[in-house]
């Protein structure tokens, strides 16, 4: 007898928001009544309905006025597997930037696209364009699967990444919400034209493998409470980390022949950064091999692997509620025992794999057909005109004359392919127009390699800055690590408003992470290719002391390094300890080079390892704490 999946909710008493999916009728309402109403924002459960849809609704910090009403606007997400982007898409995505939105586009670190500032009354319209012009936004946020992130190099030499978008298409068609609600709400019930589904991939939705369906349901897959939290998942190759793969919920990793036939999938499950300050039981945390599948086995090992976090997630607490928490609680073992359940089989022995490295697949390359490819560098993702700077004007006029796809890419740049080589010159006379570059040995390696999220004054999370802010913070480093003669280094840096880490900072080398106003967590020891999950060293840094906190770490860095070792390498190696011990001790250097005098004191050996282990467990500097209690001693004198 087959058997149909348990039911979602678990024996402890479900969280608020189960309820609210549960009484939505599969994500129609309040949306649907709420979005016909003359007002500037809808309710609460309704804006927790809406994130299914690819919108949040926010609140423009910089426009508060005291006494009156928030200023109420609309983010909308686009998911796009892969980060394809079709021409006609990119161009309808422009014009509402600008008849609707904030006159900018985003590409963001999952492959799509954010529009900012929207207001309530242009909602419909602005998600009508999209699906008319072959994209969507459904599912792009909320307790779903997420958009399905690829390398986006388009190397057609080269089977392995064209079974990578392939197969992200396809997963993400498999994952896709059932629900008619997003074409009655947005297109008054008119189904959009889009490409055809796979067969494999429509057969494999109906399949019920031990469990994984709910019958009878508008969401076979999702059922009525769809997932516990968000699930990601990003489909790679070998050695090619261009897609953060030890972050996501579910990897799969393309296994080819000799001949470079596909023969199946190597699986990791279980990472995910986001955390919550001061709560240790949320934590990072890096994906774990699973094992292998054949290739005719994909989409029901994917269902098996969804169903077991369907079922066992947790449904009552949030914070505790993604894939990673249930494989962290229950082990791997135990974990691929239950997905071989749904699955139906045993999952195979994971295949060796070589390193993975990052790629950003920046500048003019060969794609291995005769034609061209460029990636084009993108500060924060952010797609705007300022100035002589008109980034947005060049990409229009370049989609408008050559008619190019887009891969987005998950450093949130833009690669445009398919390019005639008769081509090249015009394209480059478009750029530099406009002042946009397309050599990326010219662009400051440590803004090349950097990351920020929105964060203030739109996102609702943000306790600080990070877009606006990792500009100036970047130049300050690159200012710092020149004056310790360290001209030619640069790293991996990351900055988020909020722990939710949005923009992946716990795997850089230096992550920085909103902890108060103006003030970051500082996370270090990530590897260069994103590979080794970072650590905090310090609970709040305010950006004031960015070059006095920093320097004691670079001089070391400089003195102490391996040969070529990187630094987040060398965090990592030489640990926190060793760091903050020549910290503590460290003379700063005046501009003629001499050392500035400090006052010393002895302590007694127990009293330094008792300051040493407060401050470990403080994430402080001893000086700092020795500072901070005398000046108190002090204060209490007086």
């Amino acid at each position: 007898m087959v058997k149909s999946a348990p039911s979602p909710i678990a024996s402890r008493k479900p969280s608020k928001l189960e309820g609210i999916k549960e009484n939505s009728n599969f994500l129609r309402e309040p949306v649907a009544t709420e979005i016909l109403q003359d007002t500037t924002h809808f309710t609460e459960n309704a804006v927790q309905l809406l994130k299914y849809h690819g919108s949040y609704q926010q609140d423009n910090r910089d426009n508060r006025t005291k006494g009156q009403e928030k200023d109420y606007q609309f983010m909308l997400r686009t998911k796009n597997p892969g980060g394809l982007v079709p021409p006609q898409l990119y161009l309808a995505l422009d014009k509402i930037a600008d008849e609707y939105g904030n006159h900018t586009l985003r590409a963001t670190t999952r492959q799509g696209f954010q529009l900012h500032g929207i207001l309530k009354k242009n909602l419909k319209s602005a998600i009508a364009t999209i699906v008319k012009n072959l994209g969507t936004t459904l599912g792009a946020c909320g307790d779903i699967n997420r958009n399905v992130m690829a390398p986006p190099a388009p190397f057609k030499n080269r089977p392995e990444y064209q079974y990578a978008w392939e197969y992200a298409q396809n997963i993400a068609d498999l994952l896709s919400a059932q629900t008619g609600a997003y074409y009655e709400i947005w297109l008054d019930g008119e189904k959009a034209i889009s490409a055809e589904e796979d067969p494999e991939v429509k057969a494999a939705r109906g399949r019920n493998g031990n469990g994984t369906i709910i019958h009878d349901s508008e969401e076979p897959i999702y059922g009525t409470y769809y997932m516990p939290r968000k699930f990601k998942i990003c489909v790679t190759v070998p050695g090619d980390n261009s897609v953060d793969l030890y972050s996501q919920d579910l990897t799969l990793v393309v296994i080819t022949n000799k001949k470079k036939q596909l023969e199946g999938f190597n699986i990791f499950a279980g990472g995910g950064l986001g955390r919550t300050h001061g709560k240790e039981e949320t934590f990072a945390r890096l994906a774990d091999p699973i094992g292998y599948v054949a290739k005719d086995d994909v989409y029901d090992i994917v269902k098996a692997i969804v169903a077991t976090q369907r079922d066992y997630g947790d449904r009552t607490d949030r914070r505790h509620a993604r894939l990673k928490y249930l494989i962290n609680d229950w082990g791997v073992d135990k974990f691929r025992t239950q997905v071989e359940e749904y699955f139906g089989k045993t999952v195979e022995a994971f295949k060796p794999l070589p390193e993975f490295k990052y790629h950003d697949f920046l500048g003019w390359n060969e794609q291995g057909d005769g034609k061209l490819f460029l990636g084009i560098s993108i500060d924060n993702g952010r797609i705007k005109n300022e100035g002589s700077f008109q980034l947005k004007t060049a990409l229009r006029e370049i989609v408008e004359q050559f008619n190019l796809p887009i891969r987005l890419t998950p450093n949130h740049n833009l690669i445009f392919y398919d390019i005639e080589p008769d081509n090249k010159e015009a394209i480059q006379d478009i750029l530099s127009r406009h002042g946009v570059g397309d050599d990326p040995s010219k662009i400051e390696p440590l803004v090349r390699y950097a990351m920020a999220c929105p964060a203030l004054p739109t996102c609702g999370l943000a306790v600080t800055e990070s877009e606006r802010a990792i500009p100036g913070i970047l130049e300050r480093i690159r200012a710092l690590l020149d004056k310790l003669g360290l001209q030619k280094e640069h790293f991996v840096v990351r900055m988020t408003g909020c722990p939710n880490g949005c923009a992946r900072p716990y795997l850089a080398e230096l992550g920085f992470v909103g902890s108060a106003p103006e003030s970051y967590q500082l996370w270090l020891g990530g590897s260069p290719n994103q590979t080794r999950l970072a650590q905090p060293y310090i609970e709040k840094l305010h950006h004031n002391d960015l070059e006095t906190f920093l320097e004691p770490i670079f001089v070391y860095f400089k003195k102490s390094r391996k040969s070529k070792e990187k630094f987040g390498d060398f965090c990592d190696r030489v640990g926190f300890d060793t760091i903050r011990e020549f910290a503590a001790t460290y003379e700063p250097q005046t501009a003629d080079g001499a050392n500035k005098s400090r006052h010393r004191v002895n302590l007694k050996e127990e009293v330094y390892s008792k300051l040493k282990e407060v401050a470990e467990s403080q994430g402080k500097p001893m000086t700092q704490l020795v500072t901070e209690a005398l000046e108190a001693y002090f204060q209490n004198l007086s």
